[in-house]
């Protein structure tokens, strides 16, 4: 008796996603909020780090308090992009985030 034996190519594997640099963080919380922030997330299914996350951008929203980037994004909405963005982009940003401050050496 004579078995054909088909050899099948393996899967390939999906292409890594890019690393992402995250800062660790420790915050300690009161027992009830703790418990309310492990309620949170249980019914989002959200983790607890990116409930804080979200909570923290929705204060600053609150406070009016925008981060550097989308600044930059939305004075550029109109066309009115710094002179020489496009050669410059690293230098464009780092004035967006320092501002009045100048650039970092």
């Amino acid at each position: 008796m004579y078995y054909m034996y088909y050899s099948l190519p393996m899967p390939k594997r999906p292409p890594p996603s890019p690393a992402r640099v995250r800062e660790p963080v420790q915050v300690y919380l009161e027992a009830d909020d703790s418990a309310l922030l492990a309620r949170i997330a249980a019914v989002s299914g959200l983790s607890k780090a990116e409930v804080m996350r979200r909570g923290m951008r929705t204060f600053a929203r609150e406070q009016d308090i925008e981060s550097p980037m989308l600044r930059f994004a939305v004075s550029g909405a109109d066309g009115d992009w710094p002179t020489g963005v496009a050669t410059d982009h690293d230098g464009a940003l780092a004035e967006a985030y320092l501002g009045h401050r100048g650039k970092r050496r």
